[in-house]
């Protein structure tokens, strides 16, 4: 976020500010299956902590006084590339331990974690923005992840790294085997059809946020905060709901609404931005609806869990950095698309496309989904255990 500001106080152009906004994510989709292997190969409790510590050690090098831009991004992209086996060992870790509905409360409470320290992360990252330097807020960035590792080495049970019938491996096999397992499965195709192209439209209007805010009114960049963590406190409470209030066999069918529902707010969010005009409609409108696009956006808790379902064990860390590659991969197109399109429309226009294309382009994925409810995946022949 501190990057994002930085970019757009300097340029005023969202294409720029929406493409400092992706960099974050274009490692998964450059190379995210090919680094989630390492979640199989290795041990995952020893991938965890390295990730983290090589985070710290180049965020600490970011907050330097002075580093050129260009340079600032460089390390910004370095940082990003250990997201990918970190996100799958810690998504494949969670699967070995827990198991049925424990790994479904699990997950629940895992998301809402993610979207509560975004909300805090948005609203603390304004704060610090305009209080401290970009590099002061880097820094106290570089020192989470110093406890983060910290947490991992003193709190995790070591594990041997997962072991397949595939024999002796390579990396680039380890990367096809995923690929392949996904394709040859209807299922698992539905899943992600639902999980990157809802994503993608859910999330696009995040790369123009800087934009977006001043469309509304506001300079202050603490609003930038506050508008881009309405949609996690949204998925936080979302999350609460499903996992206390809604019974197992209920949850995957609550999929199709909710993303019905994660999008239709940003439809009329931005219809009702375009037709008051720029500065007219009030900024805690906006809010509000994106409050209700995040509640909806909770359908990643039982998507999470019928992708878990689907997939055999020694796969998982495989299937989680293909999946997870393509979830971040077409954040990063739809930021750096919201900011091509805010070139030559209003941020609140690109608002507006993203929940209308979004509602037309995931129907069929949804479809899949609801006709593949009964399918599994197996293990590509020769190379793995199927599921049960």
């Amino acid at each position: 976020m501190a990057l994002t500001v930085l970019v757009y106080q300097r340029t005023s152009s969202p294409l720029l500010s929406a493409l400092t906004f992706a960099i974050g994510h274009l490692p998964w989709l450059l190379g995210g299956p090919f680094l989630a292997t390492i979640a199989d190969r290795l041990p995952r409790h020893r991938v965890l902590i390295a990730a983290d510590v090589a985070r710290a050690v180049v965020l600490a090098g970011m907050a330097i006084p002075g580093t050129p831009l260009p340079v600032l991004l460089a390390l910004l992209f370095l940082v990003s590339l250990c997201a990918p086996p970190f996100e799958s060992a810690r998504s494949a870790l969670m699967a070995d331990v827990l198991d049925g509905d424990r790994y479904a409360v699990a997950t629940s409470l895992t998301n809402i974690t993610l979207q509560l320290a975004q909300v805090v992360g948005f609203l603390a990252a304004g704060a610090l923005v305009t209080v401290l330097s970009p590099s002061g807020a880097l820094l106290i960035d570089a020192g989470t992840f110093v406890v983060s590792a910290l947490w991992l080495w003193a709190g995790l049970k070591r594990r041997p790294a997962p072991v397949g019938d595939e024999g002796p491996r390579s990396v680039w096999r380890d990367t096809g085997a995923g690929l392949r397992l996904i394709g040859r499965s209807p299922r698992l195709v539905a899943i992600m059809g639902v999980l990157w192209v809802a994503t993608l439209f859910t999330y696009a209007s995040e790369g123009v946020a800087a934009p977006l805010v001043h469309e509304l009114g506001s300079d202050a960049t603490a609003a930038i905060g506050v508008l881009l963590s309405a949609n996690p406190l949204g998925v936080t409470v979302g999350g609460l709901v499903i996992a206390r209030l809604v019974a197992p066999d209920r949850r995957e069918r609550l999929v199709v609404p909710l993303v019905v529902l994660s999008l239709t707010p940003l439809l009329a969010a931005g219809v009702f931005a375009v037709l008051t005009g720029p500065g007219t409609m009030p900024f805690a409108v906006v809010v509000a609806l994106l409050f209700v696009s995040g509640l909806g956006s909770s359908w990643l808790i039982p998507l999470n869990v019928s992708f878990v379902r689907a997939v055999p064990a020694a796969f998982r860390g495989r299937a989680f950095g293909v999946a997870v590659s393509g979830l971040y991969g077409v954040q990063a197109l739809g930021a750096l698309a919201a900011g091509l399109v805010a070139e030559g429309v209003s941020a609140s226009g690109v608002l507006a496309l993203s929940g209308g294309v979004g509602l037309l382009a995931v129907a069929p994925a949804l479809v899949a989904y609801r006709r593949t409810q009964t399918s599994v995946a197996g293990a590509p022949a020769g190379e793995g255990p199927s599921a049960a």
